[in-house]
């Protein structure tokens, strides 16, 4: 196990990922109106009334923005991570660590659905899956957790140049507080640590993908559950 976590989330994997200045530049640019842009239209779309039909338009559209962001800011990468003696593409490993960080917010919102301010902060987002179609919220989810990892471990990761691990967590929470809900922001900390990692490790986006998705995927279904 202690293996498994070092090779997901720590030991980095060579790479020749070599940014001209100019690219560089480019990339810094265009991922820092990006935040500005998503950061304004993620706020939109979470203070729409849970059931209004402006509801999947502004997300499909805040997905929009974050995915031709990452690609307008320059090449992106797959990633691999080492397995044995080899370099693998990251699957498995992060679909189990998707999990296992759904697992820690599963006991996590048992606490916090006991504390009245947290748990309304919760049951506001919850209030979109109660209204919504379910299927439908599950689709949104998917695109929007990979248009994130895009842009903010493809595009936004790539125009830092020093701790861009702590800096994608800032921004990513950054952008996330433009929704006033304050254990979105919490989640994003945490996730965007994670993700952080694994981009890190594995040098793209295929770890980071995996995992939010399987993580956000579990938290729409279960949590209703939890705060039923």
């Amino acid at each position: 196990m202690r293996v498994w976590l070092r090779n997901a989330l720590w030991e980095k994997v060579p790479r020749d990922h070599w940014q001209t200045p100019s690219a560089l530049r480019r990339r810094q640019v265009v991922t820092a109106a990006v935040v500005v842009l998503g950061g304004t239209l993620l706020g939109v779309s979470l203070r729409i009334e849970p059931g209004s039909p402006w509801f999947y338009p502004a997300t499909f559209g805040l997905a929009a923005v974050w995915t031709v962001g990452a690609f307008a800011s320059g090449p992106l990468h797959l990633g691999r991570i080492a397995r044995d003696d080899v370099h693998v593409r990251p699957v498995v490993a992060p679909v189990l660590l998707g999990l296992g960080l759904a697992g820690v917010f599963v006991v996590g919102a048992l606490v916090v659905r006991e504390i009245p301010f947290l748990g309304d902060q919760v049951t506001s987002v919850l209030d979109f899956a109660e209204q919504g179609s379910l299927p439908i919220l599950a689709f949104i989810t998917l695109v929007n957790g990979i248009a994130e990892e895009l842009f903010f471990r493809g595009a936004a990761y790539a125009a830092i140049t020093r701790h861009p691990v702590v800096w994608t967590t800032v921004a990513y929470t950054i952008a996330t507080l433009a929704t006033g809900n304050v254990m979105l922001s919490f989640a994003a900390v945490l996730l965007g640590a994670v993700v952080g990692l694994q981009r890190r490790a594995s040098g793209g986006i295929l770890g980071p993908i995996l995992t939010h998705c399987t993580w956000s995927l579990t938290m729409l279904f279960v949590l209703p559950l939890v705060f039923g």
